[in-house]
């Protein structure tokens, strides 16, 4: 598989790392499989994007790079001192203070090797007792059948075995609130490594609690899982300052609903199996080799998607020109059931298509009627329902125009 995810990227490109940002926005439209398979090719959709004609409209700036990577440096200056503290008022106020915390090196070659130098140290740690600060540990995350690898910003361990993530973000703290939309994005960020977490502590929870001198298992119970804590550290500059600021942000429902869209992910193989021969996503191919490429993955639009993923204008744009509903929102797709297409919408509304029973279809014909009512009823403006529509005379839905007069 791995193999055949290098031939849809680009023998010569290099895999892009699929992050929590990314990780979390597919979580979030699970249904869309062009972009399950372009995340697990590892393929850069901003490329991507940009050689289809459409390139994104969204990114990080490199001054908001620069001022975070220095708050972060700050927050964890002498040891992750005030990182620590932090955590310790925040999340865990009855234990003891956090003085002379351990900080473990986790430097090892490749992500697999930073997993294991991770999964080790945690292992340590919570055996160690005392507080520890594990400085951006690396995870690994299987999705659709795809091992994503996750760096958190710092992950602690309590002095009893408890696991907390930290989450620093550049973004102000104002009198102790932040902007919610921005702690709801962080709040699923770091849900997604929490599940990475606790598939870590699983594990170790599997493991025996001693080992033969001969390398066999020994004849003791497997020692307890670590627990996973639900409550995050989110860190952030204090009122524009370069003081930290910290807060415990719950996760609960952002895990729950996090775990739940990756296990209806389509897995990897199903989607790759399901490609003509010879699909490439390379950006170095023809606009309309990746044109056809792109279109052989079928996506699922909405307006979400222009906030979170790179090919959302390209996507957009194919949902225009078909006249898919899901442009208009996932509320009002979920409203019209099997009516997937705007003409398919107004042939319903005009009752020239569907089925009267249809709940969607007898509102559409109903709120057709009630158009053609008022308008009807304002002065230069001339319309009528559809035939048999509420017992109004036939003729034509109104136009725009009809509208805007009416109005």
């Amino acid at each position: 598989m791995r193999h055949r995810l290098a031939e849809l990227r680009g023998p010569d490109v290099p895999a892009k790392a699929l992050d929590a940002r990314a990780l979390a926005a597919l979580a979030a439209n699970p249904g869309c499989r062009r972009r399950a398979i372009l995340d697990g090719a590892g393929v850069d959709k901003a490329r991507l994007a940009s050689a289809l004609g459409a390139p994104s409209g969204f990114g990080q700036s490199q001054f908001a790079l620069t001022r975070g990577n220095a708050f972060e440096a700050r927050v964890k200056a002498d040891g992750g001192a005030e990182l620590l503290r932090l955590a310790h008022a925040r999340l865990d106020p009855d234990a003891a203070r956090p003085e002379g915390a351990a900080v473990p090196d986790l430097t090892a070659h490749g992500p697999e090797g930073r997993t294991a130098r991770t999964a080790l140290a945690l292992r340590e740690a919570t055996r160690a007792g005392g507080w520890t600060l594990l400085d951006h540990p690396m995870l690994a995350l299987d999705v659709a059948g795809s091992l994503a690898f996750l760096e958190p910003d710092a992950v602690v361990v309590h002095p009893d075995g408890s696991w907390s993530v930290v989450e620093i973000k550049s973004f102000p703290m104002l009198d102790g609130a932040a902007d919610p939309a921005k702690v709801g994005a962080a709040a699923r960020q770091a849900a997604v490594y929490v599940l990475a977490l606790e598939e870590v502590a699983g594990r170790l929870g599997a493991e025996p609690e001693g080992r033969a001198a001969a390398g066999e298992a020994s004849a003791q119970d497997s020692a307890p899982a670590p627990r996973v804590r639900h409550r995050v550290l989110l860190v952030c500059p204090k009122d524009f300052s370069n003081l930290a600021a910290g807060s415990a942000v719950d996760v609960r429902r952002q895990r729950a609903v996090t775990a739940r869209q990756l296990a209806r992910l389509t897995r990897i193989e199903e989607i790759a199996d399901a490609l003509p021969e010879g699909a490439c996503f390379a950006p170095d191919r023809g606009a309309g080799e990746l044109t056809a490429a792109v279109a052989a993955v079928p996506a699922t639009y909405a307006p979400e998607c222009l906030s979170a993923c790179e090919l959302a204008f390209h996507c957009r744009d194919r949902a225009r020109a078909a006249g898919a509903v899901t442009r208009l929102g996932r509320p009002l797709r979920a409203e019209l059931g099997g009516l997937a297409t705007v003409e398919d919408v107004l042939a319903a509304a005009r009752g020239e298509r569907g089925d009267p029973d249809d709940p969607a279809v007898a509102a559409l014909r109903r709120a057709a009627a009630l158009r053609a009512e008022a308008l009807a009823g304002a002065p230069g403006v001339r319309a009528a329902a559809p035939e048999g529509v509420a017992g109004v005379p036939g003729g034509r839905v109104g136009s725009p125009e009809e509208v805007t007069a009416c109005r």
